[in-house]
């Protein structure tokens, strides 16, 4: 995998992401009440920087559809609109759908299934048990281990990966954001509080938000 140079936009993203980490790792060591009520409290700071990529994500695919729309193959707009729809939905789940900011209360389905009593799945816990547990993070680190190590090993060394992956517009992460990620994961651990699955999150998207931006197939993403 051959690295590129890192742009000036990408590096901006890098500082904001470790450095808000950074503030968040200190913060949660020298004042816990403050990093876990109002740091990553919900509707606090992280949660909404946690929407502002997936909601670039949605912008930057939504203009390749409308850039690529007439020189793509259907398989490759359908993807995209897929990735348009998952950016939406892990929003929607972020923010509760909107539950707290319109003033909404649960319906009884969720006050009984939903650890948190908010309307979203990533919560439900069902029969004992937790779908954030066994979904969002278990599943989750299987296939994220796979998109980030498996998959550009292959993509670079079969060419029959290589067009199956561009045609389906799968963005391949380049060596610095494979790095990053894995850098997150780890530092993730120095934060003693429980809320630090809020940075992992909010570290996590603005990491795909580059690698959706600035792929290592970047090329694919073309018109011409």
């Amino acid at each position: 995998m051959t690295p590129n140079k890192i742009s000036r936009p990408e590096a901006a993203v890098l500082y904001l992401i470790f450095g808000l980490l950074f503030f968040g790792i200190i913060l949660s060591r020298t004042d816990r009440y403050w990093f876990d009520f109002v740091y990553t409290a919900e509707d606090s700071f992280i949660e909404w920087m946690t929407i502002l990529p997936l909601i670039g994500i949605m912008v930057v695919t939504g203009w390749r559809l409308i850039k690529l729309y007439a020189v793509r193959r259907p398989l490759f707009l359908v993807s995209l609109v897929i990735l348009m729809g998952l950016s939406f939905f892990l929003a929607g789940e972020e923010l509760s759908w909107g539950q707290r900011f319109f003033g909404l209360e649960s319906s009884d389905f969720f006050k009984i299934n939903n650890s948190q009593k908010e309307t979203n799945l990533h919560n439900l816990v069902i029969a004992g048990k937790s779908i954030n547990l066994i979904i969002f993070s278990r599943a989750l680190i299987l296939v994220m281990a796979g998109y980030l190590v498996v998959l550009p090993m292959l993509y670079k060394r079969k060419s029959k990966v290589k067009s199956f992956v561009d045609a389906l517009a799968i963005p391949i992460p380049q060596l610095y954001q494979i790095i990053c990620f894995f850098l997150v994961f780890g530092l993730i651990a120095l934060c003693p509080s429980g809320r630090r699955a809020e940075l992992l999150e909010f570290g996590s998207c603005f990491l795909l938000f580059l690698v959706v931006v600035f792929p290592q197939n970047k090329e694919v993403f073309e018109k011409y």
